[in-house]
């Protein structure tokens, strides 16, 4: 879909530089770290390359393993892909397990929204795999109803959970409509991945911050709609967009200290 950009531009505009580069690898490693080590090099060969290099020998060469692990391990790649969404969800889940909780349910979902789109922006086509977006054959889901990557797998449950403990909280503030907190979690799921999916591909390249200029307003737009006012909506959004901020300042100052540490440690 869109090819992955080198920076994960914050709600103000700034870039924060992400990416990982590929260690050397034992040639045997302990059991329990085969699986790993095969999901780490598929989503950096989504990241580097796209979905055309998720083969079975371009992923165990990534690894440093042999071709039969692949398939000893997950029986294909249909599998491993599962497994690589799971991956992708659980990620998800700890980014939103680190956000505070404020007082404000419309500002927690609010920075929600653009830590999804963050997570997005980190692997655009991890993305796409997460949400069933690339039609390539690499990506044919298994057809076994019970395990295919969809709502009822437990990884994007665990994720999704987080927005639907914030939306009952939200019914329940009285700021809205009287309603059922499904459907509004659904709602606001729809408008989020929505507007991911269009700026990853380039729907947005008119505007100097689609951030500002379409995500946020839209949310706005959409408070107003489940019944709060667009004074309160308003004030909610800005409040996201400077917790969000402090938060990616943090994150960033904790990864340089990470970083000297480790080369002082050379």
């Amino acid at each position: 879909m869109a090819t992955s950009p080198s920076s994960v531009t914050s709600a103000d505009g700034s870039g924060v530089e992400s990416g990982d580069s590929m260690g050397n690898m034992s040639e045997r490693p302990a059991p329990d770290g085969v699986r790993e080590r095969l999901i780490q090099a598929t989503i950096r060969l989504l990241a580097d390359q796209g979905p055309s290099a998720i083969k079975a020998r371009t992923v165990a060469s990534a690894a440093g393993l042999s071709t039969m692990v692949v398939y000893h391990h997950f029986g294909g790649i249909p599998e491993l892909t599962r497994a690589v969404v799971d991956y992708g969800f659980k990620e998800l889940d700890d980014a939103f397990s680190q956000l505070p909780v404020t007082e404000d349910p419309i500002t927690d979902l609010a920075v929600e929204a653009l830590t999804c789109r963050r997570v997005a922006r980190e692997n655009p086509h991890l993305y796409d795999l997460m949400f069933g977006l690339s039609t390539r054959a690499t990506y044919r889901p298994l057809r076994d109803t019970d395990v295919r990557f969809s709502g009822r797998s437990p990884a994007f449950q665990a994720a999704y959970a987080h927005i639907a403990e914030a939306c009952e909280r939200l019914v329940s503030s009285g700021r809205v409509n009287e309603q059922e907190a499904e459907g509004v979690a659904a709602q606001l799921w729809s408008y989020v991945h929505g507007f991911i999916t269009l700026e990853l591909v380039e729907t947005f390249v008119g505007f100097d911050d689609p951030v500002r200029q379409v995500m946020l307003p839209m949310g706005v737009n959409l408070s107003v709609g489940l019944g709060d006012t667009r004074e309160r909506a308003q004030a909610s959004h800005e409040a996201a967009v400077r917790l969000y901020d402090s938060i990616t300042r943090a994150d960033k100052r904790r990864a340089t200290r990470a970083t000297r540490s480790r080369k002082r440690g050379r």
